[in-house]
Formats: structure tokens, C-alpha cells, sequence
């Protein structure tokens, strides 16, 4: 089995400890993170060969950056290094009927100003078998957009499967912006990854009755959605996580995985108290992709990566700091919470 290659921004997390506002107090908690190295350490910690790619400052805060993935065993030979700053982003954590806040300083950041010239696809991709990014990367520039596409061709040019998590940020670019290049980059995707307004917000396609906002999910109708998402783009298999929010401390979760003959559901869970829910989707896409890169199949796949996030529902930062056996003994029914001696 090959390696898996994530391609993104690692940016800087400032947030303020516990459930507080931002500047309530005079701290700040720093940490990193980002999509696609989230994904990277999750499946290093499920024992996967990974290698992270993007480009940091040479000073101590982009060092720092590249010590934090080390530390969980993610390959950093490819990270490129120059450029003014890391990026920045502020996450203040809702709690009850208040909702998150996310505030991005990434203007100008040393991914977000890299070129093509950064990257030896020979060399990132040898011994690959499994490429992913998100929407996020080509959403942060024309230049970066240019740098995806160039690995997504370099990758189906090994015969490499691609995987992206589509993850439209509305702060990031506009949703014709968005279809327009996802559309074109879609061409190059196996596995196809969305939230429950993904496919609505890039590409228009929506189950009915549903209502995100007030917590009416149309479960049944985004088989609709998968079905869609396959006759446009011919991917081998579409994912969407199914979010039912009841508050910023209580979400229902459930996932989704269409193999092109049945739709497979996770089980429902019940989250009834979130700790930090950035990531989760992070999660979800790297235990779909350990499952899928390990032979599971739809329905075992599904699980493993539905169960995979609910754990870091419970973990704050943005990396899932879980094992296999772990994610695989809520599979299996251990939701308790029971001390484990």
C-alpha cells in the first residue's frame, strides 16, 4: 500500500481557552491547523503512511508548524518554505444557542503566494496511491487554484485516486466562483466528500423539504443528492455527512456513503456535548479514506469514519487525536463514555 498525499494550508489557531468570547480575557491558546493537515494527522494516527504539502515562512512560527506534524508521524520532506507569514485564524467556540466564530488573517500567507515552482510532483507523488484536498485550497487564489488543478492532473497521470471534501466557505469566495472551479476540478475526482449544504451552495442541487437552520434534515432526499452528484461527475463514490444541529453544544450526526449501487447510512448519533466541532468533517474525510484505502467496504467504511468524527466532536484543536481501536470500539456499540482500565 502506497501513501497518501494532502495538499492545503497549515495555518495558526488562536482561540481563547474554554467556551470564552474572543478578548474576554488576555489569553490566547495557539495552535495549528487546517483541512487538509487535519487529515494528514488523523490518518498518521491511524498508522498510514502520509505526507503533508504546502509552503510555511522560514522562521519559528513556520518551523513550529512543521515540528507540531512531525510529532504525529506526518511526512513534512515536501513542505516548500519561504514566503512573509503563516496564516491566521481565530476561532472563538459557541457554546449553547450561541454559534462559533471563525475570523481568517490569511491574506498574503506564504501558501497562499506560492507558485508552481514550489512543487515536484515526481518527487511528492512518488510512491503515492491516494491524493486529497478540499475546496478551501483553490478558494485561496487563482495562482493556488492553478497549483490543484496541476497536482489533480499529475495524480490521475499515476493512475493516483483522488479524494476532495468539497467545503465551501462563503468568506472564501463566491458560490459562482465556487461551482465554476469545482466543476472543471471535479474532473479528476474519485471520491466526492460534502456536508449537507455542499452540494446546494456549489453546485444547486438540494434534497426537498429540508432546513439546515431549523434542524430538518431530509435524510431520504440526499440520496438524491448522491445520485445527482454521480450523473454529473461520474465519481466513484459520493459521502455527505448529515449534521442536525440543535444547538452549538448538541448536533445529531450521521453520514452517507453512495458506491454507485446503494446508499449506505451511519448510525445516528447523538452528541450531547461538543467540545470543539472543528475538524469533524476533517475527521469524517480521513477515516473514509483509511477505510476505503484498507478494502472496507460501503457499509463498514461509513461507519468507521462517522465514528471516527463523532470522536473529535470531543477533542478540542483541530486534529482528531484518536487511534484505530478507538474509533472501532464506538463502531461496535461503546459509546458510554466508561473509564477504560
Amino acid at each position: 500500500m502506497g501513501k497518501t498525499v494532502t495538499l492545503g494550508e497549515i495555518m495558526l489557531r488562536l482561540s481563547p481557552e474554554g467556551f470564552d468570547r474572543l478578548f474576554q480575557n488576555e489569553k490566547l491558546v495557539a495552535t495549528f491547523g487546517g483541512a487538509e493537515a487535519n487529515v494528514a494527522v488523523s490518518l498518521a494516527n491511524y498508522g498510514e503512511q502520509v505526507s503533508f504539502v504546502t509552503k510555511v515562512p522560514e522562521n519559528v512560527i513556520g518551523q513550529a508548524a512543521i515540528n507540531k506534524l512531525r510529532s504525529f508521524g506526518v511526512d513534512t520532506s515536501s513542505i516548500a518554505r519561504g514566503g512573509e507569514r503563516l496564516g491566521i485564524y481565530y476561532m472563538e467556540k459557541g457554546a449553547a444557542q450561541r454559534g462559533s466564530v471563525c475570523i481568517y488573517d490569511r491574506a498574503g500567507s506564504a501558501f497562499q503566494k506560492s507558485d508552481m515552482s514550489d512543487y515536484n510532483w515526481d518527487d511528492i507523488f512518488d510512491n503515492a496511491d491516494w491524493f486529497h484536498f478540499t475546496g478551501i485550497t483553490p478558494a485561496l487564489g487563482d495562482n493556488v487554484l492553478k497549483i490543484c488543478k496541476e497536482a489533480c492532473i499529475e495524480a490521475k497521470k499515476r493512475n493516483i485516486k483522488v479524494s476532495c471534501d468539497i467545503n465551501y466557505r462563503s468568506k472564501l469566495w463566491s458560490r459562482d466562483k465556487a461551482k465554476s472551479v469545482m466543476t472543471e476540478l471535479c474532473k479528476y475526482i474519485d471520491v466526492c466528500i460534502a456536508n449537507e449544504e455542499d452540494a446546494k451552495n456549489v453546485f444547486g442541487i438540494e434534497p426537498d423539504n429540508n432546513d439546515v437552520y431549523s434542524g430538518k434534515i431530509n435524510k431520504d432526499g440526499y440520496q438524491y443528492v448522491a445520485i445527482e452528484l454521480k450523473k454529473r461527475f461520474d465519481f466513484e463514490y459520493v459521502a455527505i455527512t448529515l449534521r442536525t444541529s440543535h444547538s452549538a453544544s448538541v448536533n445529531d450526526w450521521m453520514c452517507m456513503l453512495y458506491d454507485g449501487d446503494r446508499c449506505c447510512y451511519s448510525k445516528n448519533y447523538h452528541i450531547d456535548y461538543i467540545v470543539d466541532r472543528v475538524g469533524g468533517g476533517d475527521s469524517f474525510g480521513a477515516g473514509l479514506i483509511y477505510s476505503l484505502h484498507n478494502g472496507y467496504d460501503a457499509q463498514t467504511a461509513v461507519e468507521f469514519a462517522a465514528a471516527a468524527s463523532v470522536l473529535k466532536h470531543s477533542i478540542n484543536g483541530d486534529f482528531n487525536l484518536v487511534t484505530v481501536a478507538e474509533v472501532e470500539r464506538l463502531t461496535k456499540g461503546d459509546g458510554s463514555g466508561r473509564v477504560q482500565r
